[in-house]
């Protein structure tokens, strides 16, 4: 293996440790889960969004669509 695959087994490795304590302390706020929520308005009062609100989760989708067709195609596509 080489140097990147090291240091992607490092990141992934410490999301899990990150992510474990933020489960086991039961904070609010301290799991990933917790943070996109917060951060691309996943979560909140119901009813009309704000167009900054609609636009972070318009990124939000389009991120996710695009890593997914990425990877399932083998980055053929964009």
């Amino acid at each position: 293996m080489d140097v990147w695959a090291w240091l992607w087994i490092a990141w992934i490795g410490a999301f899990i440790v990150i992510e474990a304590v933020a489960i086991k302390r039961k904070g609010p706020g301290d799991t990933l889960s917790e943070k996109v929520w917060k951060w691309f308005s996943l979560k909140g009062p119901k009813g009309h969004l704000k167009w900054w609100q609609a636009l972070l989760r318009f990124g939000f989708l389009a991120f996710w669509a695009w890593l997914t067709i990425h990877f399932l195609s083998g980055g053929r596509f964009l």
